[in-house]
């Protein structure tokens, strides 16, 4: 016979009924706790930043960040997130892919009929985040949002990947799906389309375009003095401040 040591981590079996998932519950919070508290950012040596330089538009230094952060590595740069609201207020955010940015804005696409579309359509603002931590750095961007007409809608979805395209033919996105296998279904049959037509047409595939009202540059230190800079729009240009971190 072996005997327990005086304190174990097992529950008594005389505990009252629920008490094992309570402790089992709590050691799961601990050690979720624990591993949130043991992650580290920053331990590279990140870039230096000097915003006296900075160029008086935003969209250059824009382009710059993100091809620095795709040439040091970061996964996916053109991923960012996107948030919106609905017609009370109500926020969403989501992450998605970045198709363009230039003189006109930043530009992304989507279902007319999906979350984003319907909430765009209710309330024409959003704000987009992009996140490379390989260089420390983030951008933030706001401002009111518009559609581009059915023929660039189009022009943009049939620049994308075959994948794309039978992502855009399945369709149905955000409509509540009986099982996966009727996506499965779904799906083999608009990667064959997309095989076979190329141009096939999705015409509620919806290129948006956010047209910048204020775009922020972060700049991360391992000291934790990091860089803002902030672009306002004005009236025939742009105005710049620095924030406190």
């Amino acid at each position: 016979m072996t005997d327990l040591p005086a304190h174990q981590d097992t529950p008594d079996d005389d505990a009252p009924a629920g008490a094992a998932d309570r402790h089992t519950d709590a050691a799961a919070a601990r050690a979720f706790h624990d591993l949130l508290r043991g992650l580290r950012v920053w331990e590279n040596e990140l870039p230096a930043f000097d915003p006296s330089r900075a160029p008086a538009e935003p969209l250059a230094l824009f382009r710059q960040w993100l091809r620095e952060a795709a040439e040091a590595g970061v996964p996916e740069p053109h991923t960012m997130t996107l948030a919106t609201a609905d017609a009370t207020g109500d926020p969403s955010v989501r992450t998605l892919m970045l198709h363009d940015a230039d003189e006109q804005g930043w530009h992304f696409a989507s279902h007319r009929g999906s979350r984003k579309g319907r909430e765009l359509a209710a309330r024409p603002r959003a704000a987009l985040g992009f996140y490379w931590p390989a260089v420390g750095r983030q951008v933030r961007v706001r401002g009111t949002v518009t559609t581009a007409g059915p023929e660039e809608s189009a022009a943009d979805l049939h620049r994308r990947s075959t994948g794309a395209l039978a992502a855009a033919l399945v369709g149905h996105q955000s409509e509540v799906l009986s099982s996966t296998e009727e996506l499965d279904r779904a799906s083999a049959a608009a990667w064959d389309r997309a095989r076979r037509e190329p141009d096939a047409p999705v015409p509620s595939w919806t290129l948006y375009v956010l047209h910048a009202e204020e775009v922020e540059f972060f700049q991360g230190d391992a000291q934790r003095r990091h860089i803002r800079l902030n672009y306002l729009r004005e009236k025939g240009g742009w105005q710049q401040e620095l924030l406190w971190p």
